[in-house]
C-alpha cells in the first residue's frame, strides 16, 4: 500500500463501513437530504469509476468537475482517484470563454457537470478538442442545447459496485486550479503522497503524521465517531474538498450544503451537532454573526469546537464578535494555498495593531526571492515551503520555473506572499506582492489597510487597491460596503479612524461606497474589480 488517496479511503471504509460518512442537505426549505455510510459512498464511487473506465478513459487522463456542492461532487472525486484519473476542479461561475480556456488548458478528456450549466458546456464544447465524454447530473433544462451526455444516474447504474481496480501509485496526480482574479487560472499539479502530507496533515492534523499508509486505518479502527466537519464554501475550491478528505482520513462525518445560505448553515450546525466548520474570511463569517445577533439568536452552537478560515483572513473585529457568541470554540485563521497546502495559523495577538502574525510549520521559511536564502530578522522576503510541494503548474513551464525551485536535495515552492520574521520565528505576512501599492516610494499591502477598515463600526466589508496618481505614483483607495442601517462614512471619518491604527502613508486617500463587495464564491478578494471601481470613480 502506498500514500494514494483512493487506497487510503478504501482502507478506512474497510474498518468503519457502517459509520455515516456524508450528509447532503439541499436548501432553503426543501427538506431534501441524503445520507451515505462509508460503505455506501465507496460503492457509489466504484460504480461511477467503472463507468468511466468502460467509457474508454485511461489512467492519467483528466476529469473535470463542473458542479455545485453535492454527493455527486465528492463521489466523482473518489471515482476519479479509484480509476487513476486526475480530478480537475472547474469554477462554476465561469462563462463560456473562461470555460473554453480551462477545458483546453487542463486537457480535459471527460466532464461531469450540473444540468443547469448545459448551455455553457454546449457553447464551449466545439472548441475543446480532447473533451470526449460527458456525464450530466440532473435533467437538462427545457430548451437547453442537445448534448451527447450520459445521465449521472445511468452512469451509476451501468457500473459495478465492487472494486476490482488496477494497482495505484503515490505518484498518481490531483490537480487544483487556482486564481483567476488577477489573471487566468493555473492548474497546480500534486502527487497524491505530497498532497496527503502537505494538504491533509499526513492524516493527523492534531498530532504526529502517520509513518506508514496502513497506520491510517489502524488509528480509525481504534477511534470513535462523533466528529462532524462542515466545509461551507464551494467544493470547487481546494480547501473544502481537502477538508472533506481530512474528515474521511479520521473516519468521521462530512456535512455539505448545495449553496451557502448563512441561516441554513446555523440551523445545520445546531441540528447535526457540527463540531468543526470551515469558512473563507469575513465575507462568509459576517452574515453568520449578524444572524446570531438577530433572527437566529439563541441557536445552539455548543457542539462547535472550531471555526476556521482559509483563503482569506477573518478580521479581528468579526473574529471577536463570533468568539463572544461561541465562547467555547477555537476561532482559527489558517494560512495556506493551493501551491503549499498548510503553512500555519495566526497567533492570538494577530490583528491590525501587530499585523497578520503566523506560527508556521517547520517546512515554511521567509526567503530572499533571488538567492532563496533565509532573510535576516525584520527584512522583507517571500514565504516559501519545502519538502512535500507540487510538481508545478500544468501546461505552464515558464510559471513553474518562476515559482518552484530546487535547493540542495529539496524541492521548494516560492509563494506570492511578502513577509518578515522576528527573533521568535513568528512570521508577519504583509500581503501579496502582486497587490502591493507603491505610493510615494512607500509600500502598502492592501490586507493591512482592510483589517483597519473592517474595525470601523459602519463598515461591513472592504477591499483596498492602488489607483494611478500624478503626485504619488499610486494612491491608496478603499472600496467599502456599508453595514445595513448605518450611515455612509465620509473620507475624513475613515481617515481619522485609520490613523489610529496605520502609518500616515497607508491611510486611504480615496473612498468609494459600493452596494456590495465583489468576491469569488469562496470569499476571496477580487482586486481586479476593486481597482477598476476605484479608478472609474477617480476618473483615471
Amino acid at each position: 500500500m502506498e500514500y494514494n488517496l483512493a487506497d487510503l479511503f478504501e482502507s478506512v471504509v474497510d474498518v468503519v463501513p457502517d459509520r455515516e460518512a456524508l450528509v447532503y442537505i439541499d436548501h432553503p426549505g426543501t427538506g431534501a437530504e441524503r445520507r451515505l455510510t462509508y460503505r455506501q459512498l465507496d460503492e457509489a464511487a466504484n460504480r461511477l469509476a467503472h463507468h468511466l473506465i468502460d467509457a474508454g478513459l485511461k489512467p492519467g487522463e483528466h476529469l473535470g468537475l463542473h458542479l455545485y456542492n453535492g454527493i455527486e461532487y465528492l463521489q466523482t472525486v473518489l471515482a476519479a482517484l479509484k480509476a487513476r484519473l486526475v480530478p480537475v476542479n472547474v469554477n462554476y461561475r465561469y462563462v463560456e470563454e473562461e470555460l473554453v480556456y480551462l477545458y483546453r488548458d487542463a486537457d480535459l478528456a471527460a466532464l461531469v457537470f450540473d444540468a443547469e450549466f448545459t448551455e455553457r458546456v454546449a457553447g464551449a464544447l466545439p472548441r475543446t478538442e480532447k473533451l470526449r465524454h460527458l456525464v450530466r447530473v440532473g435533467a437538462a433544462p427545457d430548451g437547453a442545447p442537445a448534448l451527447a451526455a450520459t445521465a449521472f444516474a445511468e452512469a451509476e447504474a451501468r457500473g459495478s459496485a465492487s472494486r476490482g481496480f488496477a494497482a495505484r501509485s503515490a505518484d498518481d496526480q490531483f490537480i487544483i486550479y487556482t486564481g483567476g482574479t488577477t489573471g487566468m487560472p493555473k492548474g497546480v499539479m500534486w502527487r497524491q503522497e505530497d498532497l496527503f502530507f502537505a494538504g491533509l496533515f499526513g492524516g493527523e492534523p492534531a498530532g504526529e503524521p502517520v509513518k506508514r499508509p496502513e497506520e491510517l486505518a489502524e488509528r480509525v479502527a481504534k477511534s470513535g465517531s462523533g466528529l462532524t466537519f462542515f466545509p461551507a464554501p464551494p467544493l470547487m475550491h481546494g480547501t473544502s474538498t481537502l477538508t472533506s478528505f481530512v474528515a474521511f482520513n479520521y473516519g468521521q462525518r462530512v456535512v455539505i450544503h448545495r449553496k451557502y445560505v448563512p441561516a441554513e448553515v446555523l440551523r445545520t450546525i445546531e441540528r447535526e451537532r457540527v463540531t468543526s466548520v470551515s469558512l473563507v474570511g469575513d465575507a462568509m463569517l459576517r452574515p453568520l454573526v449578524d444572524a446570531l445577533h438577530g433572527p437566529l439568536r439563541g441557536t445552539d452552537m455548543s457542539s462547535l469546537f472550531s471555526v476556521s478560515s482559509s483563503g482569506a483572513i477573518m478580521s479581528e473585529t468579526v473574529r471577536d464578535q463570533l468568539q463572544a457568541l461561541v465562547p467555547n470554540a477555537l476561532i482559527l485563521n489558517n494560512f495556506g494555498s493551493s501551491e503549499s497546502g498548510s503553512n500555519g495559523k495566526a497567533t492570538d495577538d494577530s490583528g491590525p495593531e501587530k499585523g497578520f502574525r503566523l506560527e508556521v510549520n517547520e517546512r515554511t521559511q521567509v526567503v530572499d526571492p533571488v538567492s532563496y536564502e533565509p532573510v535576516a530578522v525584520g527584512e522583507v522576503g517571500r514565504l516559501a515551503q519545502r519538502g512535500h510541494v507540487p510538481l508545478g503548474y500544468y501546461n505552464d513551464p515558464a510559471k513553474t520555473a518562476e515559482t518552484f525551485f530546487q535547493k540542495g536535495a529539496e524541492r521548494w515552492v516560492l509563494l506570492g506572499d511578502m513577509a518578515t520574521v522576528d527573533e521568535d520565528g513568528i512570521v508577519t505576512v504583509l500581503g501579496r506582492g502582486s497587490q502591493c501599492i507603491n505610493t510615494g516610494g512607500e509600500k502598502v499591502y492592501p490586507e493591512e489597510v482592510e483589517q483597519a477598515l473592517k474595525a470601523h463600526p459602519d463598515v461591513y466589508d472592504a477591499l483596498v487597491a492602488g489607483v494611478p496618481d500624478a503626485k504619488w505614483g499610486s494612491h491608496v483607495a478603499a472600496v467599502v460596503q456599508v453595514r445595513a442601517g448605518a450611515a455612509a462614512p465620509t473620507l475624513e471619518g475613515i481617515q481619522a479612524h485609520c490613523r489610529t491604527r496605520l502609518a500616515g502613508y497607508k491611510v486611504p486617500r480615496q473612498l468609494v461606497i459600493a452596494p456590495s463587495i465583489q468576491r469569488s464564491p469562496s470569499g476571496k478578494a477580487d482586486y481586479r474589480w476593486a481597482r477598476s471601481v476605484a479608478a472609474e470613480a477617480d476618473g483615471t
